[in-house]
């Protein structure tokens, strides 16, 4: 059995000073969690195996992550699951609770989150639904909703086209209906869900924001974190400068968090990405591990 300390240039914030900060992850709580004193190294240790309980997938918003965790689970139902989320939202006539959510009141929910129950929780807010003028015989309608994640605010639109001013009413149905864009509603994963896969002999997939590495990365966890980095740009055509923004976000993580990826798999072909990945956790199943001291001991 070896021990090294293992230099860092990005500086992490699981170092020895992490025992007095014992609170699991808030969102409000992120820029005290910023703003802690870091080191500059973090003792590991090599052991011939070891269980990889959760497999994180990091990277850049519309990168692919969801297909990859969609397809992984869909091939292996038996090996890997996906935490069913919580949410404030009243189901729908064909929703069953703790199929697809676990529905719960908002007091509930915010008492969970105060006693520091969740992963991570955003907050959708109800959208505004707006009829454009109609031009060339038709009318735009437009919805937009705020989401507060990890406490920030991004904003959302969805448009769709209708032909005729009756049905305009349907569409407007519609936009207020989709899940996205349902009634003021918070959506969360509860840190229970992984614990129950991890209960089933399975292995958890979270495709989640990099600031949840900070309950993650424990040994209770034993989180595999795999970045799926952006396509590279020569490869493709950039019509709308979506794909640059990809690249851009892409790089700020890695930037950020690069020091806490296990692997990084550029995603050029989103089934040789699989491919690979798959192929990793094979490995990493069957070969030796460095793996932080703090698992262990």
């Amino acid at each position: 059995m070896e021990f090294v300390f293992l230099l860092q240039v990005n500086c992490s914030i699981f170092g020895r000073k992490k025992k007095q900060y014992k609170d699991k992850y808030l969102a409000k709580h992120n820029a005290v969690f910023d703003q802690l004193d870091l080191v500059t190294y973090e003792e590991v240790v090599k052991l011939p195996l070891f269980q990889r309980k959760t497999l994180v997938l990091l990277g850049a918003h519309g990168v692919g992550r969801r297909h990859i965790k969609n397809t992984l689970i869909a091939k292996n139902p038996d090996k890997y699951a996906y935490p069913i989320p919580h949410t404030t939202r009243p189901p729908r006539s064909d929703e069953e609770n703790g199929r697809n959510y676990y529905f719960v009141s908002h007091d509930e929910m915010m008492a969970d989150i105060a006693a520091n129950e969740y992963l991570e929780y955003e907050i959708i807010l109800a959208p505004q639904v707006r009829v454009g003028t109609p031009t060339h015989g038709s009318y735009l309608v437009k919805s937009k909703w705020a989401q507060h994640k990890h406490g920030n605010q991004s904003r959302h639109h969805r448009c769709i086209a209708a032909d005729s001013a009756e049905e305009v009413h349907g569409v407007s149905a519609e936009l207020l209906h989709d899940k996205r864009t349902h009634e003021d509603a918070m959506y969360g994963t509860k840190l229970e869900t992984i614990r129950k896969i991890h209960q089933d002999g399975r292995m958890a997939i979270l495709d989640v924001e990099p600031q949840a590495l900070k309950v993650l990365r424990t040994a209770e966890f034993a989180p595999y974190v795999v970045f799926i980095a952006a396509p590279v740009l020569q490869n493709l055509a950039d019509y709308d400068g979506s794909l640059e923004r990809l690249a851009k976000e892409s790089d700020l993580l890695r930037q950020a968090y690069g020091h806490f990826f296990d692997l990084t798999i550029v995603n050029n072909d989103i089934e040789e990405t699989i491919a690979a990945l798959e192929q990793a956790i094979d490995r990493v199943h069957t070969t030796p591990q460095w793996i932080p001291v703090s698992w262990v001991y």
